[in-house]
């Protein structure tokens, strides 16, 4: 399984501020499937958080877009990160092909939605981790994954 994670080029200014995803060998009769993790709920309090600088600020409204607040809230913290890459390491490792983590480009565009805001669909869904049994971590998690953008297993002939 490969590993990458990048670390920031320089401070960031808010803990809060990593991506991370994992691509399933296999999942739902398609291969290499990319799920993108995030934090699937948060505390009150953290979205009251100063947000100045980190989301571009929407000259049309004159604040910024709270649909972007809800990519930083999603995102974790270096800690939280190195928990789940170690839960996915050690529950998942033979079904992982890769697990990627990126910081976050700071200021967060104006109208970029976070996972939080999508409704599954038909090839398009959810990986829920807090309803696995054995979840040991104490964060509601979840992965958004989109079938339609990734190969069959077989090919259709």
């Amino acid at each position: 399984m490969d590993i990458t994670i990048n670390t920031p080029t320089c401070p960031l200014p808010f803990e809060r501020a990593y991506s991370l995803s994992m691509i399933i060998r296999s999942f739902r009769g398609r291969r290499d499937v990319e799920v993108h993790l995030f934090r699937a709920r948060w505390p009150r309090e953290e979205e009251s958080a100063d947000f100045t600088g980190l989301l571009e600020h929407d000259s049309a409204s004159g604040s910024d877009s709270p649909e972007s607040r809800a990519v930083v809230l999603e995102s974790f913290t270096a800690d939280e990160r190195d928990l789940i890459v170690n839960y996915l390491k050690q529950q998942y490792s033979t079904r992982l092909t890769a697990i990627r983590s990126n910081p976050l480009a700071f200021p967060v565009p104006t109208g970029l939605a976070g996972f939080t805001e999508i409704q599954p669909g038909k090839d398009a869904g959810f990986v829920e981790f807090e309803k696995i049994p054995s979840y040991p971590l104490d964060f509601p998690l979840k992965g958004y994954f989109d079938l339609n953008r990734h190969l069959p297993l077989a090919d259709e002939n």
